[in-house]
């Protein structure tokens, strides 16, 4: 396995990893762990070139920090990305391959299922590294995370509705669906279940055409969602689709779905809040799957009924974004942000402050990996204003 040290501003280890035999390639993208062990899902995905690679494992491993700082797991951000189609190229040998790859960090990166990977994959990846959650039930984990991220966004997205649109009912709100994978299957169902209309889609029709036999849906084409006239536009695929090309056609008066990094860019929040659109910031709603894998660390081990019971909390953030969001008239995104840092610099305080964490062990150096090495920094962006991160090759 060939191992290379990519220098990110901002960014605690940036790792690549290449290995032949199993056609690995592979990012493993460490934000911080000033706050705890980073945590964070392993995503495989087509991309189109490494760079693209990098920015996605970048932005989601920043994702990750202010999502367990806002939902206060005690974890740091990470995120590992392999490069290729989950269909075709993903093997036992690749799985094992990027087992041996989260191992060699030694425990800073703790990974789990994530776009294109599933629970069953994670037993493979658990042959080769004990840094891993989000196992089978049968194997003492917590299962699917999917159910946990969906009753999540669901509960925030009735409280958005709650507020912009003054009724708890959703008997015929209309909700438009991107993405129909795990999480949406089960979000969907609630919105089902609930009296919600639904319009999905996917870019693979298939999936679409399952959700829309299941639950009455219609279906349209991936680039005619941002122009379906409903109450709700949740994103549940990919990042980024909250930008200067699709902020202008929703024809929603909520954006609230289950997709990380929804907006391309800070200002994305703003352009949001100035058409009189009510948004869910992604980092805050989405994170009961979060919530679920990080109970199998806990010192008390897993317990279904806590992990609910800090799923139901998220309604609560949300309304709580909302109303600051209002009283300070900003966006939810910088509302947001400025909660998240908020919950940073107070762990950073009592992490310094306390016997524990002045006595705890540093962690392990970029130093055991090979590759061209570079002083980190430790700094995240400020709040509302952060930069996308980019990759330094020189």
């Amino acid at each position: 396995m060939d191992f290379r040290v990519i220098p990110v501003e901002g960014y605690e280890k940036v790792v690549q990893c290449h290995d032949t035999y199993s056609g690995l390639n592979a990012i493993i993208s460490i934000h911080t762990t000033a706050h705890g062990l980073a945590l964070g899902g392993m995503r495989m995905w087509p991309y189109a070139t490494l760079q693209d690679a990098l920015l996605d494992a970048n932005r989601l491993a920043q994702g990750m920090t202010y999502k367990s700082a806002v939902a206060e797991t005690g974890f740091g951000g990470g995120k590992a990305v392999i490069l290729g189609h989950a269909q075709r190229d993903k093997t036992k040998r690749l799985l094992r391959a990027m087992g041996r790859f989260v191992d060699v960090l030694g425990g800073q990166y703790i990974t789990g299922e994530d776009v294109g990977t599933t629970v069953e994959d994670m037993s493979i990846v658990r042959q080769e590294t004990r840094h891993v959650v989000g196992l089978p039930r049968a194997q003492g984990g917590s299962g699917d995370p999917a159910p946990y991220t969906a009753l999540g966004v669901f509960l925030g997205l009735r409280t958005c509705v709650e507020w912009a649109l003054h009724t708890t009912d959703l008997r015929g709100i209309r909700v438009a669906v991107q993405g129909c994978g795990n999480v949406a299957t089960h979000l969907c169902q609630h919105l089902r279940q609930a009296g919600a209309l639904l319009t999905v889609t996917d870019v693979v029709p298939a999936k679409a055409q399952r959700l829309a036999q299941q639950y009455g849906a219609c279906v349209v084409a991936p680039e005619e969602i941002y122009d379906v006239p409903c109450e709700i536009y949740a994103p549940c695929a990919l990042g980024g689709t909250l930008n200067d090309y699709t902020i202008p056609r929703l024809q929603c008066r909520i954006v609230a779905g289950s997709a990380n990094n929804q907006c391309l860019r800070a200002e994305h929040g703003d352009a949001l809040r100035q058409r009189g659109i009510v948004y869910a910031p992604d980092f805050v709603i989405n994170a009961g799957g979060l919530l679920n894998v990080a109970m199998e660390l806990a010192p008390t081990g897993y317990d279904e009924a806590h992990v609910l019971e800090k799923v139901r909390r998220i309604a609560d953030t949300v309304r709580m974004l909302l109303d600051t969001a209002a009283s300070q008239d900003v966006s939810t995104h910088c509302a947001a942000m400025q909660l998240a840092e908020h919950k940073l610099d107070t762990a950073r305080q009592i992490k310094v402050s306390s016997p524990a964490g002045r006595g705890a062990p540093a962690p392990v150096s970029v130093g055991t990996l090979p590759g061209r090495q570079r002083r980190h920094s430790s700094r995240t962006p400020a709040p509302c204003t952060a930069a996308v991160p980019h990759a330094d090759h020189h």
